[in-house]
């Protein structure tokens, strides 16, 4: 074996256990913020229904999570908008929660909560994010059907790419795509790594610092949407941190 080669595989047999080390700091530092988003309904069954993931940030009374993963019925008699989190004795735990904060064209909403705040997550620069950074995101994949023990996936960030336009075909130009075209793209994170649409609301951290510089938002589905369970893409996208950041300056 050449002696540059062997030098380079050396390099990387010694600099793995860093790297899972580091992963397993961040792991721990990031899980005690990551929440269940849904609703609750006492005549309902189940009471609770799971819609997805968010995480803790700011004051620690406050939470970040998908605008699309606020329910649009907000009438007297829809249930209600709750988290789940656990108390000190880690027992299940619902809290009450309003939107005080909503970007729906970057699928954004933050929520505030009653009661003792919860560790909040560090929220990192993400201009500063590279391709071919190695992250991890916390969440709670396909529902409660995996149990409400928070999950983590690690991959890394592929690429940094404006967000698609709307096709060509008519039905893909809505209101909400016109406005989007209005505004102009954003860049996204394209993630080498599968997420589920239990993930939505999940927070994307750096492997080593453990500090949060995106949201999960979509996964790309190949054919149905019950396929992205069945045959996962493995191609995720996220929203950089610092539209969260710009959205929580105002409130």
């Amino acid at each position: 074996m050449p002696r540059i080669a062997a030098t380079a595989l050396l390099a990387l047999v010694v600099a793995l256990p860093a790297v899972a080390a580091d992963m397993s700091a961040s792991i721990a530092r990031v899980k005690p913020s990551v929440v269940v988003v849904g609703t609750y309904q006492k005549t309902a069954s189940p009471q609770f229904a799971m819609r997805g993931t968010g995480f803790i940030v700011a004051s620690g009374n406050l939470a970040a999570t998908n605008a699309h993963v606020i329910p649009e019925d907000t009438g007297p008699d829809a249930p209600a908008l709750v988290i789940r989190t656990r108390d000190a004795s880690g027992q299940p735990q619902l809290r009450p929660a309003r939107v005080v904060g909503r970007d729906p064209d970057r699928d954004l909403a933050v929520l505030r909560f009653d009661g003792p705040p919860l560790p909040a997550v560090e929220l990192s620069d993400s201009d500063t994010a590279r391709e071919g950074q190695m992250i991890g995101f916390t969440g709670f994949p396909i529902g409660g059907a995996l149990g409400f023990s928070p999950v983590t996936h690690r991959g890394m960030i592929a690429s940094i790419t404006p967000i698609t336009l709307p096709g060509s075909a008519a039905r893909q130009l809505n209101e909400k795509a016109i406005r989007q075209i209005k505004r102009g793209a954003f860049d996204i994170f394209q993630l080498d790594a599968t997420a589920y649409p239990g993930n939505s609301g999940s927070p994307v951290f750096d492997a080593a610092s453990g500090e949060v510089i995106g949201i999960v938002n979509m996964v790309f589905i190949k054919g149905s949407k019950e396929s992205a369970l069945s045959q996962p893409s493995g191609i995720s996208y996220a929203i950089p941190a610092n539209y969260l950041k710009r959205l929580l300056d105002t409130l």
